[in-house]
């Protein structure tokens, strides 16, 4: 979820059509969700990564060629599943 405590809100117009979808939209909500929520997982793909992230994302890409990973039967053995 993410709802944050926010000091400052506002509110925005949209139209009865996008409301009405939202509110069809009910496997992309979970309980508890805002519409916030719902707009956050729908924008939050298409925003750009930090450098950080892909910097890491390019030494996971280079562990990966190495060898250096674990299959999930490993990782399930490894922590007793």
């Amino acid at each position: 979820m993410h709802t944050l405590y926010m000091q400052n809100q506002t509110s925005i117009r949209i139209s009865l059509d996008l409301l009405n979808l939202l509110n069809t939209l009910k496997k992309f909500k979970e309980e508890g969700d805002s519409y916030e929520d719902i707009i956050w997982d729908f924008i939050e793909p298409h925003l750009e990564l930090s450098e950080q992230a892909k910097k890491d994302i390019e030494i996971s890409r280079k562990e990966f060629k190495r060898g250096e990973s674990f299959t999930l039967e490993e990782v399930e053995k490894e922590l007793d599943f």
